[in-house]
């Protein structure tokens, strides 16, 4: 199990907290639970409806969107993050390719968060709508 300390660093290098502060990270660290998966477990199936997210505190997992490998991610890998916002279908498939410790965000603890704290939901909308610039730069030039 990683200690607090080490949960924080793994939350901090995630994109979609950066911007966050230290008591912020405590905030969302409480929000979730530690687990351990086993080599060639799948954390999230594409098509399935997600309520959760999963920050990799460590170990490597492995993305694949269509039965495609689009990605490999380690220590501080976040997969899932869009199910803390809403219910839609996950976009891919992650497997963990090495055993991994995972901290898992549930969606009802987050939006709790969201509720008692605005400046980390402005927090949070500032980072997507960066994402949603990004993307749209990369789409349409």
């Amino acid at each position: 199990m990683a200690t607090q300390k080490a949960q924080l660093q793994h939350l901090a290098n995630v994109a979609l907290f950066a911007e966050f502060s230290q008591r912020e990270l405590k905030l969302i660290a409480r929000a979730g639970d530690e687990i351990t998966m086993t080599a060639g477990s799948v954390i999230i199936e594409q098509g399935q409806t997600g309520r959760e997210a999963f920050v990799i505190l460590d170990g490597r997992a492995v993305v694949r969107r269509g039965g495609r490998r689009v990605a490999a991610l380690g220590s501080g890998g976040v997969v899932g993050e869009m199910s803390l916002l809403d219910h839609g279908p996950r976009t891919a498939t992650v497997v963990c390719e090495t055993n991994c410790e995972l901290l898992v965000i549930d969606q009802r603890h987050f939006r709790e968060l969201l509720e008692q704290s605005p400046k980390v939901s402005l927090k949070l909308l500032t980072t997507l709508a960066g994402r949603v610039r990004e993307l749209d730069r990369n789409y349409y030039g």
